[in-house]
């Protein structure tokens, strides 16, 4: 990795589908990405049901991601509360390679409609859309109401990358992680990062 490199941001809220931001990290690691961490309040309490583990506190974090995801070493990663507002990405001159929502839950959804930036995440990703850089928004939901639509598709107009929590079967999964890891792949995709393992359509 050389200095001119971005980091990538790495958002989880608390939407069901946890596994997706672990399957995110866990390529961006391993592909000596430098990533930027920073999970919802919300998103601590689905990681304990879902997971069935307890995320330490932020001191504590990048030790226990690196064990989670099995990539003691590679890449770079930093991990942020989500009331820490002062950090260098919640600044519009912070450069980025782009920034994941993953995944992102219908509140989030309406709170980044609306302009409102309660967190650091929210903060980041309206910094993302003000800068016009790269937003990838994966939302885990359905059905889909007529207000989720609606704010999805004025985030849509407003320059973020919509990827639905949608896999595919033509690559022949043959578990359910080779389920997340087409809709990681299709989420990284956004951002020109081709690092998950992905039979692609020939």
């Amino acid at each position: 990795m050389n200095g001119a490199q971005r980091p990538v941001i790495l958002a989880v809220t608390g939407a069901s589908g946890q596994v997706y931001a672990l399957q995110a990290l866990k390529y961006l690691l391993q592909s000596e990405a430098i990533v930027e961490l920073v999970l919802s309040k919300g998103a601590y309490a689905v990681w304990r049901e879902e997971m069935g583990v307890k995320i330490p506190a932020v001191a504590a974090q990048e030790g226990f991601w690196r064990s989670q995801v099995g990539v003691p070493a590679a890449g770079k990663l930093l991990c942020h509360h989500w009331n820490d507002i002062g950090a260098g990405m919640a600044s519009g001159s912070y450069r980025t390679q782009g920034m994941l929502v993953m995944p992102c839950s219908m509140g989030t959804v309406a709170k980044l409609a609306g302009g409102l930036s309660g967190d650091l995440l929210e903060r980041t990703a309206d910094v993302h859309l003000k800068e016009g850089r790269r937003l990838v928004l994966v939302p885990r939901e359905t059905p889909f109401s007529l207000i989720h639509l609606r704010n999805l598709t004025t985030l849509a107009e407003a320059g973020a990358r919509i990827v639905p929590a949608i896999p595919a079967w033509y690559h022949q999964p043959q578990s359910i992680l080779d389920l997340v890891d087409f809709v990681v792949a299709r989420a990284l995709d956004q951002l020109d990062m081709d690092c998950v393992p992905l039979r692609r359509w020939l």
